[in-house]
């Protein structure tokens, strides 16, 4: 579930201390559900070092291009998975809440992840 915004951090310190280099929002993840997201990302951080493998070793540029393809498609499933948690929680809770702004936050991220 989303914490509400914070008040500015005075320096970069405070962000590095606390986590927080975007809008100074938090969710509160399980534990379940912060282990599978990690879990995502590190088999995705592991296709980007074969990949990045694959170019150190001169290998064919179609089977590079095909292990990239793979990565966006993880990467995709990675958004795919946050973004229902999200909306789930966050998104859910503010609009109970009256917050109807977070329909207008949403469609932005919506439009970034279109792209």
């Amino acid at each position: 579930m989303c914490a509400t915004e914070k008040a500015e951090p005075e320096s970069n310190t405070a962000q590095e201390e606390t986590g927080c280099y975007c809008h100074c929002k938090t969710t509160a993840r399980s534990q379940d559900e912060r282990k599978k997201l990690m879990n995502r990302l590190s088999r995705i951080e592991g296709q980007i070092r074969g990949i990045k493998g694959m170019l150190e070793k001169d290998a064919y540029c179609n089977d590079i291009l095909i292990q990239s393809a793979a990565v966006s498609a993880a990467m995709n499933a990675f958004n795919r998975e946050l973004l229902s948690s999200h909306i789930h929680s966050c998104v859910v809770r503010d609009i109970r809440e009256g917050k109807d702004e977070v329909v207008d936050e949403l469609m932005a991220t919506l439009q970034k992840l279109m792209k």
